[in-house]
């Protein structure tokens, strides 16, 4: 970004990488000190999204502004940035789940699908032999109400195992805040 923007005054920066942001970093690039780059990464943690890198390019003004405004005009800038990410349709943030696999016959299939829908499951993973097989990603701490769901719903006949952890997608709607 600095070769793209060599005459701007400071490209400031901030990621996070993996899913539970195990490595953040953040580049002030000569703002005083904690004013951009640390506000930037907390709006970019705030928003759950993973694997992400920003960079916001300032001009002019910043003498302006102040340290107060320094930290309002980066923080404001990476939160239009997320927007307009999210509104595009370009990037989703994440949360963690539980992986199942449900294994049923398949007349127990179309109450089980319903089932998925209803709890906002619409295209579970599925494998066809001998028996469906359905590979749903859970909200974390949901999974003893699904496993009880499924065995009431099919009266025992689906036999549901955990196969431990993922991320889901979350869904995020306008106004949600980051």
């Amino acid at each position: 970004m600095k070769k793209t923007y060599w005459d701007a005054r400071h490209n400031c920066s901030c990621f996070v990488i993996g899913p539970g942001a195990e490595l953040t970093r953040c580049s002030d690039d000569g703002e005083p000190s904690g004013t951009a780059g640390r506000p930037m990464l907390d709006a970019l943690l705030g928003s759950g999204i993973r694997n992400c890198a920003v960079v916001v390019t300032r001009y002019f003004g910043g003498i302006l502004l102040g340290t107060g405004g320094l930290v309002r005009a980066y923080t404001a800038a990476v939160k239009a940035g997320i927007d307009a990410a999210y509104d595009s349709g370009s990037v989703s943030g994440c949360t963690g789940g539980t992986m199942l696999r449900i294994e049923a016959q398949y007349t127990d299939l179309s109450g089980i699908q319903r089932y998925l829908s209803k709890r906002g499951i619409e295209d579970p993973e599925a494998e066809y032999g001998e028996k469906a097989v359905l590979r749903a990603g859970i909200p974390t701490g949901e999974k003893d109400s699904f496993v009880a769901a499924l065995t009431d719903l099919t009266s025992g006949r689906a036999v549901v195992s955990d196969e431990g952890e993922t991320l889901l997608q979350k869904i995020r709607h306008k106004g949600d805040g980051v």
